[in-house]
């Protein structure tokens, strides 16, 4: 239960905004699934999960972030548990093995891990809050999320892997280590990128074709550049105020690869236009900027880590999706959070705004 005398730094707005952007995406993941013949059922399954992610949002709520580091150990290791599970027994489905199942429900554990990297991270950062300045200290929190991104790196699944590195990367920043210690990690990205794309085996052609399309679609707009193609055509076509719901051609005939999960805003955008495509836009920054006004007004140094990496977790969600979309990012699978088609990333979505939502709540530090 939560206090009462908490109740007052509730973040309603944060609340509606979760749940005007939920809402949303059931409707858009109804007309971009319909054709299928099942798209009933698909938005029945979406509604079931937000239900979860709702119960799980009022747990999270009510959990004080300040016993996390009583509870490190067991959510590191659960995390490494589930991810390690994933390559033994986990369910495959075109080429990769991202789920568990459970009966009729599949889960895929690496959106969780997200979550669980945030708190652990946060916490280990806290705990060497005196030796922040330390390259040691710097190293020790890359290895920290290193070893579950290796497991999911196994999946193989390289979106979620980049989202895990932008959350360290934030969560480091604001934690307060050294520039230096961070220019020169990413200058050893970039050479390590540079052999791994040279080296055979490490990337699969399609992988290679997926990152670079977004240079030049039209060379290949038949292989690796049709999904840009497709839709920067149906972005385009949606003008101002769209062709109206249930109307996008690009969407409906399925010339977009994967609209309801990956390319969710094309179809917004096609069926809606600007008019629709700009307050979902609108609704993602005042998220973002509530989300950053909690963090700056969290006195409690693990807290204030949290925020960032929920914040940061985000902000590459929602800039390498929509980006994606329309030909300035690469397409690396990175779902739009509450809006794309798929449990577990609405549930870990949801997970997320309930501890961020609860950070809120206790940022004020409790003096006697």
């Amino acid at each position: 239960m939560v206090e009462r005398r908490l109740l007052k730094n509730f973040d309603i707005g944060l609340v509606l905004l979760m749940l005007a952007i939920t809402v949303y995406g059931l409707v858009v993941i109804y007309s971009a699934s319909r054709g299928s013949g099942n798209e009933s059922s698909v938005v029945q399954k979406q509604l079931m999960w937000a239900i979860a992610g709702l119960i799980a949002f009022s747990i999270t709520v009510s959990i004080d972030h300040k016993s996390f580091p009583r509870l490190y150990n067991w959510i590191y290791g659960f995390n490494l548990l589930l991810l390690a599970a994933v390559l033994v027994v986990g369910q495959a489905h075109k080429d990769a093995q991202r789920w568990l199942g459970f009966g009729p429900i599949s889960v895929q554990p690496s959106e969780l891990a997200k979550i669980s990297i945030i708190i652990t991270l946060a916490v280990f950062l806290t705990s060497q809050r005196d030796k922040l300045r330390e390259f040691k200290t710097f190293a020790l929190s890359f290895v920290h999320i290193a070893v579950p991104m290796l497991f999911i790196l196994k999946q193989p699944d390289l979106g979620t892997s980049l989202v895990i590195v932008a959350i360290w990367l934030g969560m480091t920043f604001i934690a307060g280590v050294k520039i230096q210690h961070l220019a020169l990690f990413l200058a050893v990205m970039l050479v390590v990128g540079v052999i791994g794309w040279n080296t055979p085996y490490v990337l699969k052609d399609y992988q290679k074709g997926r990152l670079t399309s977004f240079l030049n679609p039209e060379k290949d707009r038949l292989g690796s550049g049709y999904h840009l193609v497709q839709s920067r055509i149906a972005i385009g076509s949606g003008q101002v105020t769209g062709k109206g719901y249930l109307h996008g051609t690009q969407g409906q005939l399925g010339f977009i690869p994967e609209n309801h999960t990956d390319f969710i805003f094309t179809v917004a955008a096609e069926e809606f236009g600007f008019m629709g495509a700009a307050p979902l836009i609108l609704m993602y920054l005042m998220l973002l900027w509530k989300g950053l006004l909690i963090m700056s007004e969290t006195e409690d140094f693990t807290g204030r880590l949290i925020a960032a990496g929920i914040i940061c977790m985000f902000l590459f969600h929602i800039f390498v999706n929509i980006g994606m979309t329309l030909g300035i990012m690469p397409i690396t699978g990175v779902p739009l959070p509450l809006m794309s088609y798929g449990g577990s990333s609405l549930l870990a979505n949801m997970i997320a705004m309930g501890v961020l939502v609860g950070v809120g709540m206790r940022r004020h530090k409790i003096n006697f």
